[in-house]
């Protein structure tokens, strides 16, 4: 249920066809919209039904594989239940029938940062590590008898909250756990931040005594869950050094820009901050993270020095895409938070190649997750030359914001195109143009087809129709428009930069 545009979905029906299952495919989306998924899966003896569900195939199938981002309150699902069809997504199948190790990183930004640092990391400490999750890549990928006979492959995967809400139902927790941070999100989703944290709780609510937690110090959200944790904690802090806890007797932290290791015994020192590839304070939060694992394992500090050292970072994270007559242009078109661009917004000033405030051109704007923008208008006042908003419903919100505090000039766009046109006419020398939305994408439509008055009476599926229906309600037809998700939009600024 749900194929999906990332990859999950693709990788979840080879899997099931190479056990020998039956599978049926259904998406809301059309065969024209799943094109790049549905290519991939040509081959492969798969049933569709796509544009719309249809009640009976959720009455009699043995198993439904839901994609994550699909609601638990769905109707469809709902039918599934009163017929007493077990329910399951991919990271919850893998966890029930992988017995091996599995390392689960979360967090509201930087999860996949310190996915992937810990899988390099392992990986060159000569350790078997794979990676997937939330990443764009099912593990069930990696799930074969070879597999199911050597369980000393390491699992590195990165979890979402709804990812982890299907580990919920069988009270599963992985063996190791990592969160980077808690803050503000998907209040679209869900009622209020108390249950988008209770949903964050399932990576270590299952937990045993003898499993381990990778916890940020500085995080006061997840401070206050320390006493919650029935396993082994390591905390790890870029402002203080963290007490060492009796039962697990290591912390990570940063001192006189040096990233030290400490046990009860001595304090190691990993590596010096300007050595460092990755921009901004926030990424040290996912390099403190990540080096907390290495005591887990007896890795040397060496072999982790080597991999900050060469580790630039992952796409559409600060992404430095080309750079033209003089200006930047970087892509972190991942940040959907106003607190993932305020951190981006003091990387690119703070650093030592970007030392001066006033220097950039925020493209910013979107779909509206209930997020609050005071805070990221100050910094954008502070930070800021100028800002160019997406068509959203958001970004009146944050207009409205930066109106309070007298701040201009603001320009409003309907496309991707439009937008960084306008941006490379104001920059100058030296500058920066930053594609960091602070918000999320929920488009269906191009900025063309939305202009047609009569796009709704023209979807004969009526599934699509409500569909198209209730995201209108939720979000603004407006949002509906120009990216397909993130990572299309990432992808179209990517394609306007480089034809520069």
């Amino acid at each position: 249920m749900g194929l999906g545009l990332i990859g999950g979905g693709v990788e979840t029906v080879k899997w099931l066809v190479k056990e020998g299952a039956k599978v049926l495919v259904t998406d809301l989306k059309t065969k024209k919209e799943l094109k790049h998924s549905l290519e991939k899966l040509k081959k492969l003896p798969v049933k569709y039904h796509l544009g719309k569900h249809f009640a009976s195939d959720f009455k009699r199938p043995d198993l439904i594989i839901k994609n994550p981002g699909v609601s638990n309150n769905s109707p469809f699902l709902k039918i599934a239940k009163k017929n007493k069809i077990p329910i399951e997504t991919d990271i919850s199948l893998f966890f029930k029938l992988y017995q091996g190790q599995i390392i689960g990183i979360t967090g509201t930004k930087g999860k996949s940062t310190t996915a992937s640092l810990i899988y390099e990391i392992l990986k060159s400490a000569g350790l078997p590590v794979k990676i997937g999750g939330n990443i764009g890549q099912s593990p069930l990928k990696y799930l074969n008898v070879k597999m199911l006979k050597r369980f000393n492959v390491i699992m590195v995967l990165e979890l979402s909250s709804w990812q982890l809400e299907s580990l919920a139902q069988d009270k599963i927790s992985p063996k190791i756990a990592v969160i980077t941070n808690i803050y503000p999100d998907h209040l679209n989703r869900y009622k209020n931040l108390s249950e988008y944290i209770e949903a964050k709780k399932n990576i270590f609510k299952y937990q045993k005594p003898d499993d381990f937690v990778i916890l940020n110090y500085d995080c006061q959200i997840l401070r206050k869950l320390i006493k919650k944790i029935s396993g082994r904690l390591i905390l790890f802090s870029q402002k203080s050094i963290p007490p060492i806890r009796a039962n697990s007797g290591v912390v990570v932290f940063v001192k006189k820009d040096k990233i030290f290791l400490k046990n009860i015994k001595q304090k190691q020192k990993i590596c010096s901050l300007k050595n460092i590839k990755l921009l901004g304070r926030h990424n040290l939060e996912n390099i403190l993270a990540a080096v907390a694992i290495a005591p887990l394992y007896q890795i040397k500090p060496k072999i982790i020095s080597q991999v900050l050292e060469k580790f630039s970072g992952l796409s559409n994270r600060l992404e430095l895409i080309k750079i033209v007559k003089n200006i930047k242009y970087y892509n972190d078109t991942a940040a959907t938070t106003p607190e993932a661009t305020i951190a981006a917004l003091k990387a690119l000033t703070n650093n030592k190649t970007h030392t001066l405030d006033k220097k950039i051109i925020l493209l910013a704007g979107g779909a509206d997750k209930k997020l609050k923008f005071k805070k990221l208008a100050k910094i954008i006042r502070k930070k800021c030359r100028a800002v160019i908003l997406f068509t959203g419903t958001a970004s009146p919100k944050l207009k409205k914001q930066l109106s309070i505090i007298n701040y201009h000039p603001i320009y409003e766009v309907g496309s991707m195109k439009e937008a960084v046109e306008k941006a490379k006419n104001l920059a100058r020398p030296r500058e920066i143009i930053l594609l960091s939305p602070a918000c999320a994408s929920f488009g269906l439509f191009s900025p063309l087809e939305i202009r047609q008055k009569n796009i709704l009476s023209k979807i004969r599926n009526k599934s699509l129709r409500n569909y198209v229906l209730n995201c209108k309600k939720q979000w603004g037809i407006k949002s509906l428009t120009g990216f397909k998700n993130e990572f299309d939009r990432g992808k179209q600024f990517k394609g306007v930069v480089r034809s520069l």
